[in-house]
């Protein structure tokens, strides 16, 4: 502890009280923090008023979890055909959930499903 000492003083450690204190600290520091999840919501092309607004909730109660949704708007068949349809239907999504949303991956389309990621600009983060 101290080398200019005469004559010098050390501090004899017991390595496994110090080792065992240190993954004790560890676990405490990895409960404390909080992962983030990426939550999935699928939407059909032809989906109904009703069933929209149920998936809208849900995809409002997980952004307001803390999570991020990532959106997804399934073609089937010949609807691949008018892919239009299926950004517009990801437009209503996102201007549905309005100022309490921000969109993190813009609607791109790949293969049979169009993607886009949104997450909560005010998210309500639990100590537990």
């Amino acid at each position: 502890m101290s080398p200019d000492a005469t004559p010098p003083v050390a501090k004899i450690v017991d390595w496994g009280k110090y080792n065992y204190q240190r993954t004790k600290q560890l676990q405490k520091s990895k409960r404390s923090t909080k992962t983030l999840e990426m939550k999935q919501m699928r939407f059909g092309l032809k989906i109904s008023e009703n069933d929209f607004n149920v998936k809208l909730k849900k995809v409002i109660s997980f952004l307001d979890a803390g999570h991020k949704v990532k959106i997804l708007v399934v073609y089937r068949g010949r609807e691949l055909a008018h892919k239009e349809l299926g950004f517009k239907l990801a437009e209503r999504v996102i201007s549905q959930l309005g100022e309490s949303a921000s969109v993190d991956q813009l609607p791109q389309l790949s293969g049979k499903q169009l993607n886009l990621v949104v997450r909560s600009n005010h998210a309500k983060v639990k100590n537990t």
